[in-house]
């Protein structure tokens, strides 16, 4: 049965930067069907002669807001999801007298199944670079399938997400031990372009990754809800999981 959503600031927030990410599909996927070849010249331009060459264009764009919104990942702000920003020192609230042998122990769980996504993903975009390797498609098939992953990593915030459903069971996105994978999800199929404006996506999310990664070795306390008293249900004021709540008919559990 569906219920009234609460509107908080990052329900709002994460809204209007879904309008923003189906917009930008839907642009793209137009400019894929009626020029496609135009796509696969800005992709195999060079750096500095293809802005010469092309001017600005709508495509170099959407390059500088992909790059911009990782940067804001490796340096997070006030503005960004508890799911991000619960790495920071600032945001680690203690549960006191918390186990940490249930800590370790929900870390060990938590990274076999981390990995297992990861070698899924891989060998999954692996069929896509070997269909690109033998000219089965193109850069620009490649692109296109760059911006649908990039829909798609708002939809599995907001209404569905099949890695947290099946394999990693975590209650939500706030605790989700992957969050910060989505970048490099996202530009995997980048690394078979030989291109500036494609490895600079790629490698950007490689290190958004491994800064995650390095954090969460240092500091797994700040990333289990036994540990950490801001990822608890009760201190949420994300609120970004009603819609899959709603959805399910599921009732919100207040357990940390």
């Amino acid at each position: 049965m569906w219920r009234k959503l609460i509107k908080t600031d990052m329900v709002k927030r994460y809204s209007f930067k879904l309008f923003i990410r189906v917009a930008i599909f839907l642009f793209v996927f137009v400019l894929y069907i009626i020029n496609k070849e135009l796509i696969k010249e800005i992709l195999n331009m060079k750096f500095s002669f293809g802005i010469i060459n092309y001017g600005i264009t709508p495509m170099h764009v959407i390059w500088l807001v992909f790059m911009v919104m990782m940067i804001t990942h490796l340096f997070p702000n006030d503005k960004l999801s508890m799911a991000l920003r619960k790495n920071k020192k600032e945001t680690y609230v203690e549960v006191p007298g918390y186990s940490q042998l249930e800590l370790m122990k929900f870390v060990q769980e938590q990274n076999i199944k981390a990995w297992s996504i990861m070698l899924l993903w891989l060998c999954f975009n692996a069929i896509w670079g070997m269909l690109y390797l033998f000219g089965m498609i193109d850069g620009a098939d490649l692109f296109m399938l760059t911006v649908f992953y990039f829909l798609c990593d708002y939809i599995c915030i907001l209404f569905f997400c099949p890695f947290q459903t099946f394999i990693m069971k975590n209650k939500c996105c706030v605790n989700c031990r992957i969050y910060d994978w989505g970048h490099f999800m996202m530009f995997t199929p980048m690394l078979f372009i030989k291109n500036f404006y494609s490895w600079s996506l790629f490698f950007t999310a490689l290190i958004v990754l491994i800064h995650w990664e390095i954090m969460y070795a240092k500091y797994p306390q700040r990333f289990w809800s036994g540990s950490n008293q801001t990822l608890q249900c009760m201190h949420c004021k994300d609120k970004t999981c009603q819609w899959k709540k709603a959805g399910s008919g599921a009732k919100q559990k207040e357990k940390g």
